[in-house]
């Protein structure tokens, strides 16, 4: 469906209100698509990334719903529920409710672990609106007679097929048995696989189906660049990467935590402005981080895959994969965060001979071939000794040719 405003939409008029006030014109594809189903009630199946909208694209009918019913919500219940991966991204994704709904009278909250459960017992105690929430803290407050889900109406399963890489399957079981059988359930994944297909067969009731991005193609306005690199000599050649003055704000990913902060303790001995964001950073350290990185104050961060999804910083330049991802769809979710908005962006992959094989599977999954760039056009590497830089890749005889996604 293509619409030219959201005027086209059947949105009420404080909705409407709030979409003028924030600047919003005209309805992405993945919003075109699915408001109107969800309106109508339908249960949805939406293969979209992160990026493409989709956060609104359920969150304006839900609100929408919500408010029109002028229903109060029941002590410890709660009407509407998101359900994602991340602190992170629960926090954006209640950022966007707040945002839509800021002339309506609804309730909101956010439920997440890292922080106190006093403010969050508190607004449960009252009954909510939209609760948007990581699985761990849910159950524990569900655990703890703090909050029950027999009033649900509406479920929101988001990053799907993230949930499925962090361990959360079994949580997400738990917590289909605790809600109505009678919801309306929206399920969002950036890719489909067998295993998120059949989880959302398990969830969903003869559902509207949106696919706006196919599978895990990249975004099509994204520079890929490979570098053959010795593994011993990444850290000299993100230094030079770095040197060039169009890298304005660079994410770079690694594969483990420790990486992240030894790459971050090179980069300040640079004198390059860096800091890291994953798991072990206690919560107002990656909150912090995040904010620095935004306003510019953080020309680099360094992050593992918890950042790859939900984190929608405008204006990153470059990401860098240091590390190449072992699963080759983190690697579409990482350069994902470059080249949003319409905007250009590039993608640098180092990729020394133990990665060889990460780099065939993700062009495998993108269907061609990331282009290769010599490590010793930047600069100082040229004097490195020949045995330092590993080698290009061989040609692969007898293989079909890539076709562009």
């Amino acid at each position: 469906m293509s619409l030219s405003s959201f005027d086209q939409l059947a949105l009420s008029a404080p909705l409407q209100r709030a979409l003028r006030g924030l600047g919003y014109q005209r309805p992405t594809p993945v919003q075109a698509a699915s408001i109107p189903s969800i309106l109508e009630g339908r249960d949805l199946l939406g293969c979209a990334q992160t990026g493409t909208g989709k956060t609104a694209a359920f969150a304006l009918p839900i609100l929408h719903r919500l408010s029109a019913a002028k229903r109060r919500p029941a002590p410890r219940n709660t009407r509407a529920l998101v359900l994602t991966p991340t602190r992170e991204l629960a926090m954006q994704i209640a950022g966007s409710f707040q945002d839509y709904g800021r002339h309506l009278s609804l309730k909101l909250m956010m439920v997440f672990g890292g922080v106190s459960q006093g403010p969050q017992i508190r607004a449960c105690a009252q009954g909510l609106d939209v609760l948007v929430a990581t699985p761990g803290r849910l159950l524990d407050l569900i655990s703890r007679g703090y909050l029950r889900l027999s009033s649900l109406e509406v479920f929101v399963l988001d990053e799907a097929d993230r949930m499925l890489d962090m361990g959360f399957l079994p949580d997400i079981k738990r917590l289909l048995a605790l809600i109505p059988q009678r919801r309306q359930s929206l399920f969002f994944s950036a890719t489909m696989p067998p295993a998120i297909a059949r989880l959302a067969d398990s969830i969903l009731v003869n559902p509207v189906k949106v696919q706006v991005t196919p599978g895990a193609t990249p975004v099509e306005r994204i520079d890929q660049r490979v570098l053959f690199v010795a593994q011993g000599d990444k850290r000299a050649l993100l230094g030079e990467v770095l040197k060039d003055s169009q890298t304005e704000r660079v994410l770079v990913f690694t594969r483990t935590k420790h990486a992240a902060d030894r790459v971050v303790r090179q980069l300040v001995r640079s004198q390059v402005k860096a800091e890291a964001i994953h798991g072990d950073k206690p919560q107002n350290v990656r909150q912090a981080a995040l904010a620095n990185f935004r306003s510019g104050r953080t020309r680099v961060l360094v992050a593992t895959d918890i950042a790859s999804r939900g984190i929608d910083v405008e204006g990153i330049t470059h990401v860098i994969n240091y590390d190449l991802p072992n699963e080759p769809e983190s690697y579409v979710h990482r350069i994902g965060r470059t080249g949003r908005a319409g905007a250009d962006g590039v993608a640098i992959s180092f990729c020394d001979a133990q990665e060889r094989t990460y780099l065939r599977n993700i062009e495998r999954l993108i269907r061609q071939a990331v282009p290769v760039q010599d490590s010793r056009a930047y600069g100082d590497l040229a004097s490195l000794p020949p045995r330092e830089l590993a080698a290009p890749r061989p040609p692969r005889h007898g293989r079909r040719p890539m076709i562009a996604a």
